[in-house]
């Protein structure tokens, strides 16, 4: 089945909220900024907006906008009490303070071939790196994915997350639910991994693509 014509990019440049050059000013380095950033993230995490803690802890909006902002240092007693509300210790509060941030660096042919849930013979997955738990919160798996005549017919996957395909060589007719792309060499296909996807017909081989998964840790 012919897909439809999927939608055009933008042809203006898009404006995304977070800069990938932006370097954090020396002041978001600090130990108030890393309190307030977890201060943020539980409060998210427990659904409270900045009213709902305000009411809960007794403290007021402006000083916990401040505490979230990385503005003033709290008390070791408004930590606590920040602490009850959420339910964790006070020293959950110091962990993006503390926290190592990983690297990985997988030289050429160094990649890990692993046997992935539901791939068939003649499916090549090379993990290309992995971070465990780590203070973003969430987890990749980039993988070099190699596809060749001995490959078996195969199934289709369905797996939390999202998904980003980049075809580097052959071709291959990808489907994602009930849809069939036609992926050459610089083709992409961003995905909800949710939907039954997988490639559906080996057009020229051997094809290779990168694939890589993101989803929520824990």
């Amino acid at each position: 089945m012919k897909p439809p014509a999927p939608a055009a990019l933008p042809r203006g440049k898009p404006a995304f909220d977070q800069d990938p050059h932006r370097l954090r000013e020396v002041a978001e380095r600090t130990l108030e900024a890393a309190i307030g950033r977890e201060v943020r993230n539980l409060r998210r995490q427990h659904g409270m907006t900045v009213a709902d803690l305000a009411a809960v802890t007794g403290l007021s909006i402006g000083m916990l906008s401040k505490i979230e902002n990385g503005n003033t240092s709290p008390s070791l007693t408004t930590l606590q009490v920040l602490a009850h509300a959420f339910s964790v210790p006070v020293t959950a509060f110091f962990r993006g303070h503390e926290e190592r941030r990983e690297a990985q660096h997988v030289r050429a042919g160094e990649h890990l071939e692993i046997e992935r849930r539901g791939t068939r013979a003649g499916h090549q997955y090379n993990l290309l790196g992995h971070i465990g738990s780590n203070a973003s919160g969430v987890v990749l798996e980039p993988y070099l994915i190699t596809l060749t005549t001995e490959s078996d017919t195969f199934p289709t996957f369905q797996h939390e997350g999202l998904e980003i395909l980049y075809m580097l060589e052959g071709e291959v007719d990808y489907r994602h639910g009930d849809r069939i792309y036609p992926l050459k060499p610089g083709d992409s296909l961003l995905f909800d991994a949710d939907a039954p996807h997988g490639p559906e017909t080996l057009v020229r081989l051997p094809a290779r693509y990168l694939s890589v998964i993101a989803y929520p840790q824990g």
